[in-house]
Order: structure tokens, then sequence, then C-alpha cells
């Protein structure tokens, strides 16, 4: 709990937009699975990056760790206030500054979520691409270096971001990156601060890349025969050089969820939904010959879906895959997971998570960004059974290893926050002393989100 006059110093900051009620508190200690930690002292709600600047001078006068927050979608506990402090919630910074369309290039501020953006650069003919699921803030998004289904065609918030402001610990502020398409000037702040998780700074602004929204779009679902043909054809497809603005892989619990919870209709088969975005010429010929690929995999049916309704209708079951699968079992909590290989160690991967997840107890539907390599285990227990929390953790610290003994990463798009801290010694080795020692230059007094990422924060 917050003294009395740091407190009074923080409401004098804030006024109304400081909150330590309990329910705001509560809402601000919720996780979207089920990772767990305790309540912030309080949440405010800045306007400006003044007001950002002046908080992190009085977090530094008082020893006070603040933590940033964005639509609160994240997986593995990046927002969560593990040593108290202060939850920065930022969506009242959420308009877009700036739209330039010859240069490609938007900025905006942190609290906009994705679905915000798109919706106001709907006349430009230009998109914000990258798509993790979740409607998340686009700060958020660059803090955890996003990612999510189109990232094979269009990359990463790595990608995307090509600049940002950045409240440093102490009220400094920074800005990183240009409007340039490239830069040889020194150190790349901008990669370094996309993806430390609120650890090193709280993102105030950004300044994004564009992409033309697609002459022509189609999307199909494919069912096919195994796991194993489904997979075998994404890896023909991506070798093939065939470059699909999505393609993404559902098991038969995963289809059989989300048939129950969308009202769809798809065969209990392991399912691919592909898209292809294009000029029309170039995407029929991508279409043929995808459509030979599926049928040499045994594809059981290729369903093509070109009106606008229908693929919003599929793409919008695959985004409730989550919230479907819970469903499935009334009452569960889950341990969400992913990890990330080397597209021709896919097949293995997926294959030997199934066969542990089955001899497990647990249920646990797997699907995911198979384009990239990417794939999750949605590891359904019921909270009241300790055992099958314990159970699912052993699950998914086993595919994490899995992924690192063939070439991947522990985690593809989730990100480390503190529920996949003790895994990162095993992936970097002395690299992740390095993480630590920019840590402890940026943000010597440890109070930028600490307990997250980097070494000494268990």
């Amino acid at each position: 709990m917050l003294d009395a006059a740091p407190l009074s110093a923080l409401r004098t900051l804030f006024g109304d937009r400081l909150s330590v009620s309990a329910a705001v508190l509560t809402e601000h200690a919720q996780s979207e699975s089920l990772v767990s930690a305790g309540l912030p002292d309080a949440v405010v709600f800045p306007r400006t990056t003044d007001e950002v600047a002046a908080l992190a001078r009085w977090s530094t006068a008082h020893r006070v760790p603040l933590i940033g927050w964005g639509a609160g979608t994240s997986l593995e506990g990046h927002a969560l206030a593990v040593a108290g402090g202060v939850v920065v919630d930022f969506r009242e910074m959420a308009a877009v500054l700036e739209i330039r369309p010859e240069d490609r290039l938007v900025r905006v501020q942190p609290g906009l979520t994705r679905e915000a953006l798109n919706h106001e650069l709907r006349t430009t003919g230009l998109m914000f691409p990258v798509d993790p699921g979740a409607n998340a803030s686009i700060g958020g998004m660059a803090a955890t270096r996003a990612s999510g289904t189109t990232a094979v065609r269009y990359g990463t918030m790595r990608d995307n971001v090509r600049g940002l402001e950045v409240v440093l610990t102490g009220g400094e502020v920074i800005r990183t990156g240009s409007g340039a398409p490239k830069s040889a000037a020194g150190y790349d702040l901008t990669a370094l601060l996309v993806g430390s998780e609120g650890t090193l700074g709280l993102i105030t602004e950004l300044t994004l890349k564009l992409h033309g929204q697609p002459e022509a779009v189609m999307t199909a679902v494919a069912a096919f025969p195994s796991v194993a043909a489904a997979v075998d054809c994404v890896i023909a497809t991506m070798q093939m050089g065939l470059t699909p603005a999505r393609i993404e892989f559902l098991d038969v619990e995963t289809v059989s969820a989300c048939n129950a919870y969308s009202g769809l209709s798809l065969p209990p088969s392991p399912q691919l939904l592909v898209e292809f975005h294009g000029h029309p010429e170039a995407l029929a010929e991508d279409v043929t010959r995808f459509r030979a690929l599926a049928a040499d995999h045994g594809a059981e049916g290729l369903d093509w879906a070109e009106k606008q309704e229908d693929r919003t209708r599929l793409w919008a079951a695959r985004h409730a895959a989550y919230r479907a699968i819970l469903a499935s079992r009334p009452g569960a909590k889950a341990v969400v997971t992913d990890v990330c290989v080397p597209i021709s160690a896919l097949a293995q991967a997926v294959e030997e998570t199934r066969a542990d997840i089955a001899a497990s107890g647990i249920p646990g539907p797997i699907l995911g960004h198979v384009g990239d390599g990417n794939f999750h285990a949605i590891l359904m227990v019921d909270p009241s059974r300790p055992d099958e929390a314990a159970t699912a953790k052993t699950l998914a610290k086993r595919m994490a290893e899995r992924s690192l003994r063939l070439g991947g990463t522990i985690t593809g798009e989730h990100g480390v926050g503190f529920g996949k801290l003790g895994l990162m010694a095993a992936e970097h080795g002395a690299a992740w002393q390095v993480m630590g020692a920019l840590k402890a230059a940026l943000d010597p007094l440890n109070l930028m989100n600490p307990g997250k990422l980097v070494p000494g924060q268990a």
C-alpha cells in the first residue's frame, strides 16, 4: 500500500484519474490465462506524454514501480503487478496523431487498439496488418512484440514499428527511429524497445508502417485426414514459395469447439484456414497451386469463401477459438502456451506435443499460425484441482524444451512476462545476462515493470 505522502503527490498529478478502488485494482490484476499476481497499489490514467514523464519522476522519487497496461490481453502476466506499484492504464491516450499516406506511415498513441486504427484507415487504401486475434492496444502489441495470423506475409510488430517515443525511468523522454525506410545511424533502439515488455520504459507514441489494402482476397478452409497431412501441406506451401496472408491450423478438438461456439459446420477433421491477398490474376495462380498441394496431401474438401461476409465469419470463429475452447469445459481456466520452430521441424513438434497432451489426462487443443512455425496449446484445468494445474505447467515446459531441442524458441508471440521467466536461461545462455545488464543500465532502480523478462526478476 502507498504511504500517505506519495499517494497525495500522485493525486496532485492525476486528480480523479487516479484510482485505488477495489474494483479498479481487481480489474488490473486479471490475466487472460492461469498466470496470476497480487493487486497493484493504484491505477492512473494519463492523457499526455508530459503526465507520463511526471509520473516517472514521481516513481523515482518514491521508489514505486510502474507497470504499463494496454488492453490487458497478454497471456504471461506481462501487465500484472508482481511487486506492487502503480499500473499505468493508457486507455485515454488512444488517438491517431498523423496519417502520412504517401509514406505509408501513421503516428498513434499507445492506447489505440488495432481495430480502431484500421477503422480510421479505412478510406485511405491502407491498413495495419498485425493481427494477434485479440483487439489489443498498439502500445501493448509493440511492448510484447506481438504477431498473429498475418505474420507469415506482413511480419510481426518488429517489422512494422518504425519509431517510438518512450519515457524512461526518472522521466527522460526519448525518440527512436525515424520516418525513413532504413537507417545505419547507431544502435537500433526501436528494435530493443519493441519486445522489452515495459521493462525499459513506457511507450507514449508509435510510428507504424502501413500496407496497401489488397485488391482481392480469397479464403479457403480445407479438411485433412490427419494432423501430419495438414502440417505437411503447410510445409510444402511455404517451401514452394507461396505467400499466403494467413495459414492457420486447427486440430479436431479445436474444430469441435468452434463448431459448437460459433455455429460452424466444419468436418470433424484437422483443418487449415488459408487466405491469399493480391492482384486478381496473381491470386488466381496462388489459389490454383494451393488447391493442387492440398489435394496431394489428402484434403477432403477445399471450400473457398469469396464473399466478405463468409470470410469475416470464418476469421471471427478463428479469433473466438480461445473462448470456444474454454466453453467446451465449463468452469475451466487455461494455461495458454506457444512455441515456434523452424518450418522443417513443425510436424515433429506438433505430433510430439499431441502425444504428450493425450497422455496427460487433461484436454489441450492445439491451433496456431503454422505458416511461420508457431502453434499454441490451450491446456484446460479445473481451478479447484492443483494437480491439473501442475500437469499443465509441466506440459508447457516440455513444449518449450522440445522447441529448443528442434532449434526453435520458447515463445513465438506470447512473450515472457513472468510466466516463462524460468525458461529464458535455457534459450539464451549468457546472452540473457546481457539483457539483464541493459535493464540495469537503463533502469538501475528496477522500477519499470519489475519481475519480468530479465535475470534476477524471479
